[in-house]
Protein backbone atom coordinates (compact mmCIF):
# COMPACT_ATOMS: atom_id res chain seq x y z
CA UNK A 1 0.00 0.00 0.00
CA UNK A 2 1.31 3.16 -0.85
CA UNK A 3 1.29 5.78 1.57
CA UNK A 4 -1.11 7.69 0.38
CA UNK A 5 -3.11 4.56 0.86
CA UNK A 6 -1.84 4.35 4.44
CA UNK A 7 -2.79 8.24 4.99
CA UNK A 8 -6.49 8.04 3.69
CA UNK A 9 -6.71 4.82 5.63
CA UNK A 10 -6.57 6.49 8.77
CA UNK A 11 -8.00 9.14 7.82
CA UNK A 12 -10.96 7.12 6.94
CA UNK A 13 -10.96 5.24 10.41
CA UNK A 14 -11.34 8.74 12.09
CA UNK A 15 -14.74 9.27 9.94
CA UNK A 16 -13.14 11.60 7.35
CA UNK A 17 -15.51 11.40 4.44
CA UNK A 18 -13.39 13.29 2.52
CA UNK A 19 -10.49 10.71 2.33
CA UNK A 20 -13.28 7.94 1.32
CA UNK A 21 -14.56 10.12 -1.67
CA UNK A 22 -11.03 10.00 -2.28
CA UNK A 23 -10.07 6.90 -1.80
CA UNK A 24 -13.31 5.95 -4.35
CA UNK A 25 -12.08 8.71 -7.14
CA UNK A 26 -8.50 6.62 -7.23
CA UNK A 27 -9.98 2.87 -7.30
CA UNK A 28 -13.69 3.02 -8.62
CA UNK A 29 -12.77 3.59 -12.68
CA UNK A 30 -11.25 -0.11 -13.22
CA UNK A 31 -13.70 -1.84 -10.09
CA UNK A 32 -16.42 -0.39 -12.09
CA UNK A 33 -15.39 -1.25 -14.93
CA UNK A 34 -14.91 -4.96 -14.26
CA UNK A 35 -18.17 -5.08 -11.86
CA UNK A 36 -19.89 -3.77 -15.50
CA UNK A 37 -18.41 -6.50 -17.55
CA UNK A 38 -19.40 -9.20 -15.12
CA UNK A 39 -22.31 -8.45 -14.20
CA UNK A 40 -23.76 -6.69 -17.58
CA UNK A 41 -25.54 -4.02 -15.75
CA UNK A 42 -24.18 -0.48 -14.77
CA UNK A 43 -27.08 -0.33 -12.15
CA UNK A 44 -26.49 -3.47 -10.72
CA UNK A 45 -22.41 -2.57 -11.08
CA UNK A 46 -23.02 1.24 -9.49
CA UNK A 47 -24.70 -1.05 -6.74
CA UNK A 48 -22.26 -3.58 -6.08
CA UNK A 49 -19.24 -0.53 -6.23
CA UNK A 50 -20.91 1.17 -3.33
CA UNK A 51 -21.39 -2.02 -1.61
CA UNK A 52 -17.36 -2.43 -1.99
CA UNK A 53 -16.70 1.38 -0.42
CA UNK A 54 -18.98 0.78 2.07
CA UNK A 55 -17.86 -2.47 3.25
CA UNK A 56 -14.38 -1.52 2.96
CA UNK A 57 -15.02 2.08 4.66
CA UNK A 58 -16.56 -0.40 8.02
CA UNK A 59 -13.68 -2.56 7.68
CA UNK A 60 -11.25 -0.17 8.15
CA UNK A 61 -13.36 1.95 10.87
CA UNK A 62 -12.54 -1.38 12.56
CA UNK A 63 -9.05 -1.54 12.50
CA UNK A 64 -8.93 -3.69 8.75
CA UNK A 65 -5.12 -2.08 7.09
CA UNK A 66 -4.80 -3.80 3.71
CA UNK A 67 -1.63 -4.10 2.54
CA UNK A 68 -2.47 -4.01 -0.72
CA UNK A 69 -5.30 -1.60 -1.57
CA UNK A 70 -5.98 -2.25 -5.17
CA UNK A 71 -6.10 -5.90 -4.27
CA UNK A 72 -8.01 -5.82 -1.26
CA UNK A 73 -10.62 -3.70 -3.05
CA UNK A 74 -10.57 -5.99 -6.09
CA UNK A 75 -11.38 -9.11 -3.73
CA UNK A 76 -14.61 -7.64 -2.30
CA UNK A 77 -15.47 -5.96 -5.66
CA UNK A 78 -15.07 -9.68 -7.17
CA UNK A 79 -17.16 -11.20 -4.36
CA UNK A 80 -19.87 -8.94 -4.31
CA UNK A 81 -20.17 -9.36 -7.99
CA UNK A 82 -20.15 -13.47 -7.68
CA UNK A 83 -23.15 -12.97 -4.82
CA UNK A 84 -25.30 -11.51 -7.35
CA UNK A 85 -25.27 -14.85 -9.52
CA UNK A 86 -25.66 -13.44 -12.58
CA UNK A 87 -25.79 -16.18 -15.41
CA UNK A 88 -26.27 -14.38 -18.84
CA UNK A 89 -24.37 -11.16 -19.95
CA UNK A 90 -26.39 -8.64 -22.35
CA UNK A 91 -23.86 -6.88 -23.44
CA UNK A 92 -19.96 -5.94 -24.01
CA UNK A 93 -18.05 -3.79 -25.34
CA UNK A 94 -14.44 -1.92 -25.17
CA UNK A 95 -11.29 -3.51 -24.07
CA UNK A 96 -13.12 -7.08 -22.98
CA UNK A 97 -14.27 -7.29 -27.02
CA UNK A 98 -10.93 -6.36 -27.78
CA UNK A 99 -9.12 -8.90 -26.40
CA UNK A 100 -11.36 -11.80 -27.33
CA UNK A 101 -11.19 -10.09 -31.15
CA UNK A 102 -6.93 -10.54 -30.45
CA UNK A 103 -7.60 -14.06 -29.21
CA UNK A 104 -9.88 -15.54 -31.73
CA UNK A 105 -7.64 -13.85 -34.72
CA UNK A 106 -10.92 -12.53 -36.12
CA UNK A 107 -11.92 -8.92 -37.01
CA UNK A 108 -15.02 -7.43 -36.77
CA UNK A 109 -17.42 -6.00 -39.52
CA UNK A 110 -20.11 -4.84 -38.00
CA UNK A 111 -22.31 -4.38 -34.24
CA UNK A 112 -23.63 -8.05 -34.51
CA UNK A 113 -19.80 -9.42 -33.74
CA UNK A 114 -20.16 -7.37 -29.88
CA UNK A 115 -22.79 -9.75 -29.77
CA UNK A 116 -21.70 -12.47 -30.97
CA UNK A 117 -18.86 -11.88 -28.41
CA UNK A 118 -21.46 -11.53 -25.68
CA UNK A 119 -22.77 -14.76 -26.25
CA UNK A 120 -19.64 -16.81 -26.29
CA UNK A 121 -18.79 -15.06 -22.89
CA UNK A 122 -21.93 -15.67 -21.90
CA UNK A 123 -21.57 -19.59 -22.33
CA UNK A 124 -18.25 -19.32 -20.38
CA UNK A 125 -18.42 -20.93 -16.87
CA UNK A 126 -18.31 -18.37 -14.00
CA UNK A 127 -14.45 -18.84 -13.02
CA UNK A 128 -13.75 -19.28 -16.55
CA UNK A 129 -15.01 -15.86 -17.35
CA UNK A 130 -13.72 -14.41 -14.36
CA UNK A 131 -10.30 -15.48 -15.02
CA UNK A 132 -10.30 -14.10 -18.71
CA UNK A 133 -12.07 -10.64 -17.40
CA UNK A 134 -9.37 -10.17 -15.15
CA UNK A 135 -6.73 -11.13 -16.72
CA UNK A 136 -7.48 -9.70 -20.21
CA UNK A 137 -9.36 -6.86 -19.67
CA UNK A 138 -8.14 -5.40 -16.46
CA UNK A 139 -4.18 -6.68 -17.24
CA UNK A 140 -3.98 -7.96 -13.63
CA UNK A 141 -1.04 -10.45 -12.79
CA UNK A 142 -1.63 -13.88 -11.80
CA UNK A 143 -0.07 -13.09 -8.39
CA UNK A 144 -3.09 -10.12 -7.85
CA UNK A 145 -5.43 -12.77 -9.68
CA UNK A 146 -4.92 -14.58 -7.36
CA UNK A 147 -5.22 -12.63 -4.50
CA UNK A 148 -8.37 -11.21 -5.89
CA UNK A 149 -9.92 -14.49 -5.96
CA UNK A 150 -8.53 -17.39 -3.67
CA UNK A 151 -7.30 -19.51 -6.03
CA UNK A 152 -3.31 -20.60 -7.06
CA UNK A 153 -1.77 -19.26 -10.04
CA UNK A 154 -1.92 -22.66 -11.92
CA UNK A 155 -5.51 -22.72 -11.30
CA UNK A 156 -6.02 -18.94 -13.07
CA UNK A 157 -3.71 -20.18 -15.73
CA UNK A 158 -5.82 -22.89 -16.85
CA UNK A 159 -9.11 -20.81 -16.81
CA UNK A 160 -7.58 -18.52 -18.63
CA UNK A 161 -6.25 -21.09 -21.13
CA UNK A 162 -9.85 -23.01 -21.71
CA UNK A 163 -11.61 -19.62 -21.74
CA UNK A 164 -9.03 -18.59 -24.88
CA UNK A 165 -9.63 -22.32 -26.21
CA UNK A 166 -13.64 -21.63 -25.46
CA UNK A 167 -13.73 -18.37 -27.20
CA UNK A 168 -12.09 -19.46 -29.87
CA UNK A 169 -14.19 -22.57 -30.65
CA UNK A 170 -17.19 -20.88 -29.97
CA UNK A 171 -15.99 -17.84 -32.47
CA UNK A 172 -14.50 -19.86 -35.31
CA UNK A 173 -17.94 -20.52 -37.17
CA UNK A 174 -19.08 -16.95 -36.40
CA UNK A 175 -16.94 -15.11 -39.21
Amino acid sequence: MTPNDDALVERIAGGESAALAELMDRYAPGLLRYATHFLQSADDADEVLQDTFLRAERAMRRGVRPEQMAAWLFRITVNRCRSRKRQFWRYLGGEAGEAVIARTAVRPDDGAWRDEIGRALAKLTTPTREAFLLKHVEGLSYEEMATITGAGIPALKMRVSRACDRLRELLKDSR
